[in-house]
């Protein structure tokens, strides 16, 4: 387990501890490495109620409620996407506040407006804010999806924090 990501999601445990809240995951890109992070915190089952691996438009759609109309306009990278996954966890979860990511990794599939390293993340609280962002991260398949996972991590600390 990389140190970095297991201390930022210990302290993502914490803030959601002190809350009494918990999280739940919608990942596309990153195939389940929050939920793994996260997991390996002892006593992480306080606070992180389950994840979601949805990597095909299918497995959106009928995981998430991600709609048809806004997979086939404006792609399955977007934010537009990574909202409707964010509300679909919240939805068939019993999370506080969710977490969704959907990218382009590498080293293929990539085009000129979405170049490789293209992250999507949503971030919803259960009656409170939503809210995305798109990133263009640097590097390898590999740095990349880290690097969205700890990014998808500190969204949840800057929500905890409002």
């Amino acid at each position: 387990m990389d140190e970095s990501l297991f201390h930022l999601a210990e302290e993502t445990g914490h803030a959601l501890k002190a809350r009494g809240w918990t999280l739940a995951t919608a990942e596309s890109c990153t195939g389940g490495w929050v939920g793994e992070s996260v997991t390996a915190v002892a006593g992480s089952s306080s606070w992180y109620d389950r994840g979601f691996i949805t990597y095909t438009n299918a497995s959106k759609q009928e995981m998430l409620g991600v709609q048809a109309e806004t997979l086939e306009n404006t792609g399955a990278v977007s934010e537009a996407t990574v909202c409707e996954m964010a509300a679909g966890t919240l939805l068939h979860s019993q999370a506080d506040i969710s977490l969704a990511i959907s990218g382009i990794a590498g080293p293929g599939g990539g085009s000129p407006d979405k170049p490789v390293g293209t992250v999507c993340f949503a971030w919803a609280v259960r009656n409170g804010p939503l809210k995305s962002e798109r990133c263009v991260f640097a590097g390898d398949r590999f740095s990349v999806r880290h690097q969205a996972v700890a990014h998808a991590l500190q969204g949840v600390l800057a929500l905890l924090q409002l």
